[in-house]
């Protein structure tokens, strides 16, 4: 027989998400398994804030969260979905650019349907995501780079996604002279992000919450199972 695939305790009570803080990290919380409770650290998180909290295991917060803010079922468990657990096939580095209240993103279109990426690509062998993120946003707007701090991490399709906010100099490069596979460098408002359909999709509206309201440290990790960019994104 089988073995029983692991569950994640799930209750949602008066005051929200009822998860327990996680021993091995500050600030972030992690799901009891099913069958056991939140212990005396545990605490209910309301929506609002628990869109924003760290919540292990991500996938696992994911198909929670999407079904909370949507009104969908959330019933009293969950399947134990942690792609951290795993080793990625790919990892990408993305840069986060914002000048005047706009942010740089890569266009593109595909069926007569516009759509948009966070300027990066994947980390070579021997380089580091902050050193790749640098290299790819050079390659592909002609912008100089420099870290200021990691703001996510996004697992997606067996990927792992690093993304940093940059501080850039210069100005776009010429078409000709860049490496974005076709894409066009854009300048989009920061407060439109979470109506533009960006990759990730998860990540993007965050990215103007975050804005105003300060950057997340630790670095905000997510999973993004989100396969329609047209669709409203509020989890």
């Amino acid at each position: 027989m089988a073995d029983e695939p692991m569950m994640a305790n799930v209750r949602i009570d008066d005051a929200g998400l009822v998860l327990a803080k996680d021993p091995h990290a500050d600030g972030s919380y992690c799901f009891p398994h099913h069958g056991q409770v939140a212990d005396v650290e545990g605490c209910s998180l309301p929506l609002a804030e628990a869109l924003h909290a760290r919540i292990r295991p991500v996938g696992t917060a994911e198909a929670v969260l999407r079904n909370w803010a949507t009104g969908g079922p959330v019933g009293a468990a969950a399947l134990w979905d942690d792609p951290a657990a795993a080793d990625p096939v790919r990892v990408r580095a993305g840069a986060v650019v914002i000048r005047d209240e706009r942010m740089l993103l890569i266009g593109f279109e595909e069926d007569g349907q516009p759509f948009y990426e966070i300027p990066g690509g994947g980390v070579e062998t021997g380089e580091t995501p902050h050193a790749a993120a640098v290299r790819e946003l050079r390659e592909e707007s002609g912008l100089a780079g420099s870290v200021i701090r990691e703001v996510a991490r996004v697992w997606k399709d067996h990927r792992r996604e690093h993304y940093f906010l940059l501080k850039a100099e210069g100005e776009i490069g010429a078409r000709e002279q860049l490496d974005n596979h076709g894409g066009t460098p854009v300048w989009v408002p920061i407060d439109r992000l979470p109506t533009t359909p960006v990759w990730p999709r998860r990540l993007a509206w965050r990215l103007a919450h975050w804005h105003t309201a300060g950057w997340p440290t630790p670095p905000a990790e997510l999973a993004d199972s989100i396969l329609d960019l047209q669709a409203d994104c509020t989890w």
